[in-house]
């Protein structure tokens, strides 16, 4: 099977990344995206995302007319779907993105066409992708009717990059290939062999759509035991920090780090796509989500303890006049994403409930989303250690590891990664 022309419809966080690696490897990339001003973007050789070294492959790919951009789906061997899949209602998957995407290249699909989905879905997504397909195109045969005999073949086959590395990943991690058959995943490792150096290692559809919702949902258990040690111990006048470090010297027990929650489009958001097919069964699962998005309200809770200490000890101030600093907004260290981030959630939090001045140090942006403004203050570092009353650590970016502790003994701190301590 040759692929000739590969299309990836959905140019954001997964979906460009992989539409310019396959350029790099000189096949004739054509991406879909129905934000026309990220098309615009693309097709000047630029990028709407921030990722590190995209911008120089998506130029040189565009250059050198192997990758182009629409707004409209047009024929090609193999089509990649990478869109997102957000809740509705009470954190059930929302597949209208999927359904929008398989209804756009139905019209152009052609006998011997691949599809593979890459947007992290519920188990029997893959299906339903297939089904919407079947349904506008009669004239073609699918999987789940001719078996090995269809006329197009189906797959999934989840990302499982790390922002911030994607491109190295994207070409180094193992692949999980679910096809729906036999002749579907091989067409499926063919095509990720345009790029992928690891394992491309295969399994049907279903299983490949719960292994990446297991891998999140494993460290997501994992994160919500240390955070929920972090409750305990502040309760028992202990130092979580100091007792994880003695537990880790076990050798069969590796605990995590306590933070402030979790977020990122993945491990906040994975877990309940596995609870709202099982609801009965996944118990453990739905309780770490419990425990993990109740931690930004303990943080909170623990910055008004700070400022009623502060105030208690300077009697003469108001709550007005205490300055309150909040150090990261981005849902994990080094990186400028702010999607899903607790520290944010937590900063705009404190915001609306302290009638003070708030800070906020992120020194991965250069200027605060939209819902922050007029709320918060976007400061430096320094500006912030010499106005805060409150400190309170977030994300341990590397800018605030180095930050002396005599540079905080006049504020009351909150830290949530354990790096002031």
């Amino acid at each position: 099977m040759s692929f000739q022309i590969v299309s990836v419809v959905g140019l954001g966080y997964i979906g460009l990344p992989t539409a310019a690696v396959f350029a790099a490897r000189k096949k004739k990339v054509i991406g879909v995206d129905v934000n026309p001003r990220a098309v615009e973007t693309i097709n000047r050789g630029e990028i709407h995302i921030v990722e590190p070294d995209l911008d120089m492959v998506v130029h040189a790919a565009v250059t050198e007319g192997y990758l182009r951009a629409t707004t409209i789906a047009e024929p090609a061997d193999a089509f990649l779907i990478a869109v997102p899949t957000p809740f509705k209602g009470d954190h059930e998957p929302d597949l209208s993105y999927i359904e929008s995407a398989s209804k756009s290249i139905a019209p152009v699909l052609k006998k011997g066409d691949l599809v593979i989905l890459e947007s992290t879905s519920p188990v029997g997504a893959t299906e339903q992708m297939s089904a919407w397909l079947a349904e506008a195109r009669p004239d073609l045969s699918f999987p789940q009717t001719h078996g090995e005999d269809s006329d197009i073949r189906i797959a999934h086959c989840p990302e499982r990059v790390l922002p911030g590395h994607v491109l190295r990943e994207l070409i180094e991690n193992d692949r999980i290939i679910g096809g729906m058959t036999p002749k579907c995943s091989a067409a499926a490792v063919q095509l990720y062999k345009t790029f992928v150096e690891g394992e491309c290692i295969i399994t049907d559809a279903r299983t490949a759509e719960m292994c990446k919702l297991t891998e999140n949902s494993f460290r997501d258990v994992n994160i919500a035991f240390a955070n929920e040690l972090s409750i305990i111990c502040d309760k028992l006048g202990i130092s979580v920090w100091e007792l994880i470090r003695l537990a880790n010297h076990h050798p069969r027990v590796k605990i995590l780090q306590p933070g402030p929650g979790v977020g990122g489009h993945c491990i906040a958001v994975d877990p309940w796509f596995i609870v709202s097919k099982t609801p009965e069964q996944a118990r453990l699962i739905r309780t770490a989500r419990e425990v993990n998005d109740s931690k930004p309200q303990w943080v909170i809770d623990q910055v008004q303890q700070a400022i009623g200490k502060h105030l208690q000890e300077n009697p003469d101030k108001t709550a007005k006049s205490v300055t309150v600093a909040c150090f990261g907004l981005a849902f994990k260290p080094d990186i400028d994403d702010l999607r899903e981030s607790p520290s944010k959630a937590i900063t705009l939090k404190i915001a609306d409930a302290h009638p003070g001045t708030v800070l906020a140090v992120e020194p991965n942006i250069d200027k605060l989303p939209a819902n922050m403004e007029g709320k918060v203050i976007l400061c430096n570092t320094e500006d912030a250690l010499n106005r805060a009353d409150v400190a309170v650590l977030l994300v341990d970016h590397k800018e605030f590891k180095s930050i002396s502790s005599s540079r905080l003994e006049h504020a009351e701190r909150v830290d949530t990664r354990g790096i002031w301590n």
